[in-house]
């Protein structure tokens, strides 16, 4: 992707899968999509409380990414990020418990949906602000950067974002700098309830991008290979030392913005329509036309994941709430004796 030609399509570019990894990408997207769907019977039930946002019919695009990306590189990510956080490598069980509010989640319960956090596998976040995830990445960019180390931070966002004063700062920097962000817009055409079209002029966002001289491409964000390998090579141009790189990732939300939302601010229609490209069963349809998926093949899959969901609930309801006693610990730091400080 070069700066002469920053902005172009990838849907052809995906070609079709192959074998054991054509399969595990569908592993994945069925994991995410399973693990969602349970929240939402969870969250009837009141069993997870506060905000939840759910990314089905996004499963695409955090997969695609996450094959790109090697242990040492960094994500950041928004308050949709449960896809994100499981694609990365996080425990089923720990984001489980997160939700519950338990000690044994991976924010020990303190987070909730919107602020998973795993040190081990470089997840920072579970962002709630829009667009705060932004100018986040670009420091951790800058930290490896300055330290000489071959990593990406990847960070995902939505196109609501885009309005903000954040991601043109962080446009600008990362490309003045040159730091290594691979930036992907998961842009779902609504911003909560707002529609695209109401709030960006120019509603093409690789663009604004391009406007701060930072490679991007469109890509189609309902096929998880072409997502994988805009993601591949957007990765590999930065570890060459290429600066940012730039995905808008053409995508789309089949549930509300949250829970809470009534979802009246879109056609019916436009929601079937854009169901009918549902990465996942156009995934199943190519693996079987290939023989890659066999014979009970995804049946075997569905068994095996709804395994692992159960035992993640299980896991979380067995857990325990933090004491009272713990009410306080952590919201500031310990003091350092007078002696010890420099």
């Amino acid at each position: 992707m070069t700066k002469a030609a920053a902005v172009g399509q990838s849907g052809a570019e995906s070609g079709a899968a192959g074998g054991d990894r054509g399969v595990h990408l569908l592993r994945e997207m069925l994991r995410i999509r399973r693990f969602e769907e349970c929240c939402v019977e969870l969250y009837s039930r009141a069993e997870i409380r506060g905000f939840l946002h759910l990314g089905i019919g996004e499963e695409a695009c955090a997969v695609g990414v996450m094959e790109a990306l090697s242990p040492d590189d960094a994500v950041v990510s928004t308050y949709r990020e449960h896809g994100h956080a499981l694609a990365r490598g996080l425990s089923m069980r720990a984001i489980m418990a997160e939700l519950e509010g338990k000690v044994e989640g991976c924010s020990r319960g303190r987070g909730g949906s919107m602020h998973l956090f795993d040190a081990a596998t470089r997840f920072y976040g579970g962002n709630a602000i829009v667009a705060g995830g932004l100018p986040l990445a670009v420091g951790v960019a800058l930290a490896d950067h300055l330290q000489g180390r071959s990593r990406v931070t990847a960070c995902f966002f939505g196109d609501g974002a885009v309005a903000e004063g954040e991601f043109h700062e962080s446009m600008n920097l990362s490309e003045l700098w040159h730091l290594p962000v691979l930036f992907c817009c998961e842009n779902n055409l609504y911003a909560m309830g707002t529609a695209l079209k109401y709030t960006e002029s120019e509603t093409d966002l690789s663009l604004k991008a391009a406007s701060y001289r930072i490679p991007a491409r469109v890509v189609d964000g309902m096929d998880v290979l072409a997502v994988e390998a805009a993601a591949r090579e957007a990765t590999q141009a930065i570890r060459g030392g290429g600066g940012p790189q730039f995905l808008e990732l053409r995508t789309y939300r089949f549930r509300a913005h949250s829970m809470y939302d009534p979802d009246r601010y879109r056609d019916k229609a436009e929601i079937e329509g854009w169901k009918e490209r549902d990465p996942i069963p156009a995934l199943v349809a190519q693996l079987t036309a290939s023989g890659a998926l066999g014979e009970g093949g995804l049946d075997r899959l569905e068994a095996e994941i709804a395994v692992e969901v159960d035992d993640a609930v299980a896991f979380a309801e067995a857990g325990t709430y933090e004491p009272l006693d713990d009410l306080e610990r952590f919201v500031t730091s310990e003091a350092v004796p007078q002696e010890q400080t420099p």
